[in-house]
């Protein structure tokens, strides 16, 4: 499988030359040239460990030559070793709603499920070529930690993440910035999450600087994040039709960046048992008055107490345009041209795609939501994933299961989940953190200051 660029100015490349490139040098976001229909395979699927399934659904996408068969299965028993649960993605009914568990990685975040494959994935593509790679990330709150967590003291790497300033929950920044190896470098910038992607993806689009510095990207820009996502959309599927008896189910997804819904969206294109996903946002609502109007304009970000959602610029959608738009690249590179103009695109006739539907959540939804499922059920869940909830609630399932995404361990924003319920949450990793050091560079959200700090700790090496 080779990969090519949404915006249409790259010859095909490998997948390790993609999981290497991160961000394609035209500016766009590298895609498979062809999605699988696996549809066929499902019920040889249905059975199968996560590992092993990740292995059946990530070798669709990367051939042997590349990546040996028996290289991938090592790699992924190796990145899911660190999970606290064999199952990797359980899933718990609540009344009429499935929780698929997403929490049971070392940073507790759904985003572990990619980025401890991600990590593991550059250890082996750089030991293979004997290269350096300098990793450059933008948080709004746990991929900074996972990916820190992923590559944290190996050999070859270096990480440098942005997080914005007092802008994610206390234990999001002190998971990121009391790792104190000398191959990790946390910057606070004055500003938003957005202002963290922007610089990133300016550095990035200086091919010169990039080339000279190695840099690479975990953000959901990169290929390899989105891939390790299809696979737990297979796994909650395969999990929910044996607990319902149910053919299809339809997947709730909180959503910032939308990566891990456009993941959701290819796993449903080759054959995945979903009949629907519900897109969930808290008031940073682009993605909902996207699928509402047919309009995209990002605006000014608000902050909530979903702060990994708290975003206006979704990297994904022009992944997932490129789609809409029927695979037409100049098309794409018109359109984000005119959003960097304009600030605001029509991309399609039709508003309202039939594989969506979307609505979001404010603050008062939020915290009654986490107080509710608590009251009825007896469990807890952080205020992501009672976004997903309370939205999930207002469409009817029509016979059919809806999972509801738990993205992030309840104790991670202990506070809010107190407040709601009453009931203290804490887990053993995150115990302990507000006694350690801490280590951290506050920056204004600018290129040219980012692009400095790292040039001084590369040459400093």
């Amino acid at each position: 499988m080779n990969y090519i660029s949404t915006r249409g100015m790259i010859k095909p490349i490998s997948f390790s030359e993609a999981v290497m490139m991160g961000l394609a040098p035209d500016g766009g976001l590298l895609l498979p040239v062809q999605i699988p229909d696996v549809s066929d395979r499902l019920d040889d699927w249905k059975k199968l460990r996560y590992q092993d399934l990740a292995a059946e659904i990530m070798s669709l996408y990367i051939s042997e030559d590349d990546i040996p068969q028996v290289d991938l299965c090592e790699l992924l028993e190796q990145s899911y070793a660190t999970f606290d649960d064999e199952a990797i993605t359980p899933l718990v009914k609540t009344g009429r709603l499935i929780i698929q568990e997403m929490f049971h990685g070392p940073t507790l975040a759904f985003k572990d499920l990619a980025l401890q494959f991600l990590g593991n994935l550059f250890g082996y593509l750089l030991k293979r070529t004997g290269r350096h790679l300098n990793i450059l990330a933008a948080t709004s709150g746990d991929t900074g930690s996972a990916a820190i967590n992923s590559v944290c003291g190996k050999d070859g790497i270096n990480i440098f993440v942005l997080h914005p300033r007092n802008k994610i929950s206390l234990l999001q920044e002190l998971q990121m910035t009391t790792v104190l190896d000398d191959n990790v470098y946390n910057i606070a910038i004055e500003g938003t999450f957005d202002d963290g992607q922007r610089i990133i993806k300016k550095l990035f689009a200086d091919l010169a600087f990039k080339k000279h510095r190695a840099l690479g990207a975990v953000n959901s820009i990169n290929w390899a994040r989105i891939l390790a996502q299809i696979v737990y959309y297979f796994y909650g599927a395969f999990r929910a039709r044996e607990m319902t008896g149910k053919d299809q189910v339809i997947y709730c997804v909180p959503t910032g960046n939308f990566g891990n819904i456009f993941a959701g969206y290819l796993a449903k294109r080759m054959g995945a048992p979903i009949s629907k996903l519900i897109l969930a946002t808290n008031t940073n609502d682009i993605l909902t008055r996207f699928f509402e109007t047919g309009i995209y304009k990002p605006g000014q970000a608000h902050r909530t107490i979903s702060p990994s959602m708290d975003i206006q610029t979704a990297s994904n959608f022009e992944r997932y345009l490129y789609y809409q738009v029927n695979e037409d690249s100049t098309r794409v590179r018109g359109l984000m041209r005119q959003l960097n103009i304009a600030r605001e695109i029509h991309p399609m006739e039709q508003p309202v795609s039939s594989e969506f539907v979307a609505d979001w959540v404010d603050f008062q939804d939020t915290v009654a939501t986490i107080k509710k499922l608590y009251k009825a059920n007896n469990y807890l869940i952080d205020p992501h994933t009672a976004v997903g909830v309370a939205v999930a609630k207002r469409f009817p399932n029509k016979g059919k299961p809806i999972i509801c995404q738990a993205t992030a361990h309840p104790a991670k924003f202990f506070e809010i989940v107190e407040e709601a319920t009453g009931v203290k949450v804490h887990h053993p990793a995150l115990d302990g953190l507000e006694n350690l050091p801490t280590r951290c560079t506050v920056l204004p959200a600018s290129r040219d200051y980012v692009q400095a700090f790292i040039e001084e700790k590369i040459k400093g090496e």
